[in-house]
């Protein structure tokens, strides 16, 4: 067997942690769209509606006081408390199906990728503008097999992601503000400029594929090196997968066609180019995850269409497999 299926505990509590995270999530981006404040201030002996844009009360004059205005900051305080309301209720029954996944152990994502995910889902950037990809990828696989993939290794150190918008970005650095949101303390690893750091020296690394290079806005950062082999992982269909952090906080990962991540895993492998130490656990990976795919995954066919489809770069090590 190349999947040990899910208790029937544990598929009831990663079908819980989805709906839950979803309904949080959703107070969370709706509470983004808000402004950070609306306040009734005194200027010059006269009352004003100000939009405030930070914590240091920075903001905007909205016009003088009126009682349109008035009407305007009832509502919505109303709907800021309503959705404080809504994403905490929804946050503790979060929590408390978080615990319950890791007391059944279900697979479990390094706690640092965690607040990553969820910001740039808060940003709704997953899936639209990136990928994740490289290992961590591989427990979103797991979800979508039902059960833990024998012999595939599934967490690492760092953070793989991959910029895949179709649209050009212009003046917006939505990577770097992604990043500098979680962690102040992320800066361009000057050596590897594809690649970010913060204090804790986490490394987050940025991949693209030659199509998409040029959607990212000039100004944004760290800024990915092009690689053909990119172009595979955009074919297909992605996996959406809501996932644990080892201290139970949920995140959520898109990650590449699993047929495509795999074969490019065995392609990478085969490079003399790729680092010695990661040659032979891609060639795992890409083998235990195709056998998963054929195992457990039929909505992922390895039928005739798809392997007409195959490049011929990929086609040995996908016929190697097959043997």
């Amino acid at each position: 067997m190349s999947v040990r299926p899910f208790s029937e505990e544990q598929a009831r509590a990663q079908i819980n942690l989805a709906q839950r995270y979803e309904v949080w999530m959703a107070a969370e981006r709706a509470l983004a769209a808000l402004p950070y404040d609306l306040r009734r201030k005194q200027v010059g002996g006269r009352a004003y509606l100000y939009e405030i844009s930070d914590r240091g009360g920075n903001g905007k004059s909205l016009g003088r006081w009126s009682p349109d205005h008035e009407v305007r900051l009832a509502a919505y305080r109303a709907q800021k408390e309503s959705l404080k309301e809504r994403r905490d209720l929804s946050r503790e029954r979060l929590d408390e199906t978080g615990r319950l996944g890791r007391a059944l152990r279900l697979p479990m994502l390094a706690n640092a990728a965690g607040p990553i995910l969820r910001e740039a889902d808060r940003r709704e950037l997953l899936g639209s503008h990136f990928f994740v990809v490289g290992t961590n990828a591989m427990i979103a696989y797991f979800i979508e097999a039902g059960g833990v993939i024998a012999e595939a290794p599934d967490e690492t150190d760092d953070f793989d992601l991959a910029w895949t918008s179709t649209a050009l970005v212009q003046g917006e650095r939505i990577l770097w503000d992604l990043l500098k949101a979680v962690d102040e303390t992320f800066t361009v690893n000057l050596e590897r400029t594809f690649q970010a750091r913060n204090a804790r020296a986490y490394e987050v690394e940025i991949h693209v594929a030659p199509s998409r290079a040029m959607t990212m806005a000039k100004t944004d950062r760290p800024r990915p090196v092009p690689l053909p082999e990119q172009e595979w992982l955009l074919l297909g269909r992605p996996v959406d997968r809501v996932v644990l952090c080892r201290d139970g906080s949920p995140a959520r990962i898109v990650a590449p066609d699993p047929r495509w991540f795999a074969l490019q895993k065995l392609w990478l492998g085969r490079q003399a180019k790729r680092d010695g130490l990661k040659r032979p656990k891609d060639l795992k990976q890409g083998a235990a995850l195709l056998n998963a795919v054929r195992e457990a995954m039929p909505h992922y066919p390895l039928d005739p269409a798809f392997e007409a489809s195959i490049p011929q770069e990929l086609a040995e090590p996908y016929a190697e497999w097959k043997r």
